[in-house]
């Protein structure tokens, strides 16, 4: 019950003062748990100062015990709950961050090997994730000094799928400031340039993977898109960049930035290879929200294109 549904009750539980607050339009709620007046008033913020929250009795603390142990009860069950997060499939090195002499548009965050299946319909291509992708084991920083030296322990389905059908992931593309910018000068480490031109802006927010493509250093990128942050900078780079149909692509170990309108696709040097890449990437996982569609029946498959 909130604070101004207990100020409607007050009247009738004034009675109570000194003692506990028990009352009929509250039951099971919060003070039904032993709270006591004192308590019920500085939670409603009658008596705020700090000398005050000083100056609890034992019979207050006892109260905030009280209150505070279903709470601590119900966390430590779910917390006693496994995990069940997917199997790590491919192995793969922790990977590094190139210097410049190996980096010269900053495009790169991390380079390293995954070595995908033995054979698939990406067998032979090189493909690079963006940096707000999950890849197990392997430093992500979403271009953003805040989420700095965080490392993810499961991959995307994106990156299970991408690796399922034979590529090579060779790394993590740079990208914009928790990817909240259509330029490419918002990174934590420094501007993506554009591969054209020194000097000039590759777009964003999937900056480095389109000046890795640019650059012809890659096959095949990740990008990701929410107002045109997959679109701009394959047009700043002059690559092909696909923003699918909201939920066709899961978005399942990708970070989000707001539910109706996160997309993730594919970033090419060609139209063939951009449709081959979509076909991989397509379809339900049974676990991303934004794939709505996958909860209605329907008689014929989806198809991707």
């Amino acid at each position: 019950m909130s604070a101004e549904n207990y100020e409607d009750c007050l009247s009738e539980i004034l009675h109570h003062e000194g003692g506990y607050v028990n009352h009929p339009k509250d039951p099971g709620g919060i003070t039904n748990r032993g709270v006591t007046k004192a308590v019920y008033d500085k939670w409603i913020g009658r008596e705020s100062s700090v000398q005050e929250m000083k100056d609890l009795t034992e019979e207050d603390v006892t109260s905030y015990i009280n209150l505070l142990t279903p709470n601590i009860e119900a966390y430590n069950i779910v917390d006693s709950m496994p995990d069940n997060l997917p199997e790590v499939k491919y192995p793969r090195s922790v990977g590094y961050e190139p210097d410049k002499n190996e980096n010269p548009y900053n495009a790169w965050y991390v380079k390293t090997t995954v070595q995908g299946a033995a054979k698939g319909k990406l067998k032979g291509k090189t493909v690079v994730l963006k940096d707000n992708v999950m890849l197990a084991g392997v430093q992500m920083m979403n271009g953003a000094s805040t989420l700095e030296g965080y490392i993810p322990n499961i991959d995307a389905t994106i990156t299970n799928r991408i690796l399922d059908e034979g590529a090579t992931i060779v790394g993590k593309a740079h990208c914009e400031y928790f990817c909240l910018s259509g330029g490419s000068h918002t990174n934590a480490k420094g501007p993506v340039i554009n591969p054209h031109k020194k000097g000039y802006s590759a777009g964003g927010s999937s900056s480095g993977s389109a000046a890795l493509l640019a650059a012809g250093e890659v096959d095949m990128a990740i990008g990701g898109d929410q107002g045109g942050s997959i679109r701009m900078p394959a047009s700043y780079c002059g690559v092909y960049g696909m923003k699918p149909t909201h939920g066709l692509v899961p978005y399942t170990g990708i970070m989000p930035i707001e539910i109706y309108i996160d997309h993730t696709g594919p970033m090419t040097n060609n139209v063939q290879d951009n449709a081959l890449m979509l076909e991989v990437l397509a379809g339900e996982d049974g676990y991303d929200p934004r794939q709505y569609l996958s909860l209605i029946h329907i008689s014929e498959p989806t198809r991707p294109y």
